[in-house]
């Protein structure tokens, strides 16, 4: 898929893509108990670019620390990323979305919706991070991408949304089931 470069358009493009999903996802938090269908369609919606965005960044570090030597030319991200932001906005972002998607399955708040609504203080204090980091790198890096990035992108949405269709049928459960007080 082009190499360094091509990870690094295909990241961008991931970023870009998160970046207008989690924005929607956010304005569902203004009033969750009235928005929790579409905060939970949305949530499913995040998981493959979410998960494409994680394989992209994920294979640019092992690429790295293989001595790649492309890789090795564009060098590591800052160190306080690299040891600090990176792992724990990693196992937020896991924490946060099994939890959502456990809770929703089951119906009500108690322990996992405690433990989703923590994962997302800890996730947006590290997302902020990132965010701020690379937020100037991606518009650049959006340009000129090519087709097997584009695809792979729009794949990802559509497997999101197909996930988020086909749990569309447990809504009644979600909108009923929920308590938002036990977590």
């Amino acid at each position: 898929m082009g190499g360094a470069d091509g990870n690094a358009r295909l990241t961008a493009a991931a970023a870009a893509v998160l970046t207008v999903l989690l924005i929607a996802e956010g304005l569902t938090l203004f009033g969750v108990q009235q928005l929790l269908l579409p905060h939970i369609f949305i949530g499913l919606l995040l998981v493959p670019p979410v998960l494409l965005k994680l394989g992209s960044t994920g294979w640019r570090m092992l690429s790295y620390y293989r001595h790649v030597e492309e890789y090795v030319r564009k060098g590591p991200p800052h160190v306080l990323l690299r040891m600090l932001v990176a792992p724990i906005l990693v196992v937020a972002t896991v924490v946060m979305f099994s939890t959502g998607i456990a809770a929703a399955a089951v119906g009500h708040g108690g322990l996992l919706l405690g433990l989703h609504k923590v994962s997302f203080v800890v996730w947006g204090i590290a997302f902020g991070v990132h965010f701020l980091a690379h937020a100037l790198k991606v518009p650049p890096l959006l340009a000129g991408g090519g087709k097997g990035r584009q695809y792979l992108v729009a794949a990802s949405l559509v497997l999101g949304l197909v996930a988020a269709i086909a749990a569309f049928p447990l809504a009644h459960h979600w909108h009923n089931g929920f308590s938002f007080g036990d977590g």
